[in-house]
């Protein structure tokens, strides 16, 4: 099968980045023939790009161009977009259905109706424009950057395609991470029906099951260091009660978690490390915590816990608590309480708790039934040939 994939890098490195590569990877260690068009944003790096941008990013023609020359060169049975934003823009999507090819858009946040892709704002949960055409306070609150000039520009591009339908009539399947997303998607402005919506999870190597005897005395954070990742919640849970933890990630918070490390000696700030390293401690660590207050997409960290039989003690937040169910292959405490934390952590003996030394196979299970990628393989050249078929079959029609 002839896939094309379309990705839109940041100026960052991200999570979206790491799938893109590992499903083209994927498909093309199965004996398909995949190529990427790819955009990037690097050079959007002053006010004047900024405004340059404005008008591009409703329609860009250079991506337009970009794309019909791929279409016409490989002629793909199926265009899969992973990011569009910004320079890439909804002419991929047009472009995609003017040659009737079935086009996938992989949603992993949820910037179409949040300006801030997070639903986040000033550390909480924020839904305020979900449901409306043209979200105002998104730009009143300069969700975007902290810009109220850059929200405008985003807000009025996705408020004008939404207008004119391109949301609903111009992508052919969205592709969610979870249930939770899909009805966040479903419940709001865009008017999608459900049956434009399909879940399929992200996957991750297998990186080996651990098992509970085989483990050091320490909990592991890995993460961003910021607010809504919870890093704060984490330390003042250590506050309360004594638990070694060991922090690995960098960001805004990290001289907090440096100032913990001199504080107390179980808590032991590494920085940033590499994947190696990083698996290292997590296949040593009694549980990973990840005490996030934003509804989060499909972290990896949580999956490759999974993989090396890791359980997560998770925030009880709605997707998170999808990803991670309670007493099965982690345990609950509630969002952003340092008390409830620190109580189930001090609580947390596998040694003597049969219950909870059952949650390490579970969590091995979890990933073997949800993440490989195998697994992930099935579903998505299933979703691509589905789809596939049914263009076949109304040309035939025609």
């Amino acid at each position: 099968m002839r896939i094309l994939f379309i990705h839109n890098k940041y100026k960052e490195r991200g999570g979206e980045d790491s799938v893109f590569e590992a499903e083209t990877e994927l498909l093309q260690a199965h004996g398909h023939e995949v190529r990427s068009l790819i955009f990037d944003n690097s050079g959007i790096d002053s006010l004047a790009s900024v405004l340059k941008l404005s008008y591009k990013m409703f329609y860009n023609s250079d991506a337009a161009k970009a794309l019909e020359a791929e279409i016409t060169a490989f002629r793909p049975e199926v265009i899969h977009v992973h990011n569009f934003f910004y320079v890439a823009s909804p002419a991929v999507f047009f472009v995609a259905n003017k040659y009737k090819i079935p086009v996938f858009f992989t949603v992993h946040n949820f910037r179409l109706i949040c300006s801030g892709a997070l639903l986040l704002r000033d550390g909480k949960v924020c839904e305020q424009c979900v449901q409306s055409i043209l979200p105002l306070q998104g730009i009143i609150h300069g969700c975007h950057r902290g810009s109220k000039l850059q929200t405008a520009q985003l807000t009025f591009m996705t408020s004008f395609h939404k207008l004119v339908g391109t949301w609903r009539n111009k992508v052919t399947r969205y592709v969610v991470l979870t249930e939770f997303a899909k009805q966040k998607l479903l419940n709001s402005s865009l008017g999608l029906k459900p049956e434009q919506i399909v879940v399929k999870p992200n996957c991750v190597d297998d990186k080996g099951y651990t098992g509970p005897e085989q483990r050091q005395d320490y909990f592991l954070f890995i993460g961003r260091l910021t607010e809504e990742k919870g890093i704060d919640v984490l330390l003042k849970a250590r506050d309360l009660a004594d638990f070694p933890i060991k922090i690995i990630g960098t960001g805004p918070l990290a001289p907090l978690a440096e100032e913990y490390a001199a504080k107390y000696e179980n808590v032991e700030y590494l920085g940033f490390r590499d994947s190696g390293f990083i698996m290292q401690m997590l296949k040593g660590s009694r549980a990973l915590v990840f005490p996030s207050i934003w509804y989060e997409g499909m972290p990896r960290t949580i999956l490759e816990a999974y993989s090396t039989g890791t359980p997560v003690i998770a925030s009880d937040i709605e997707n998170i608590n999808e990803l991670v169910a309670d007493k099965y292959n982690g345990l609950h405490f509630k969002t952003g309480s340092p008390e409830a934390l620190a109580g189930v952590l001090q609580k947390y003996n596998p040694e003597a708790n049969a219950e909870q030394a059952a949650l390490y196979e579970q969590a091995r299970q979890t990933f073997l039934e949800k993440y490989t990628y195998e697994g992930n393989y099935n579903q998505l050249i299933g979703l691509y040939r589905s789809l596939a078929k049914q263009e076949e079959a109304l040309e035939l029609h025609t």
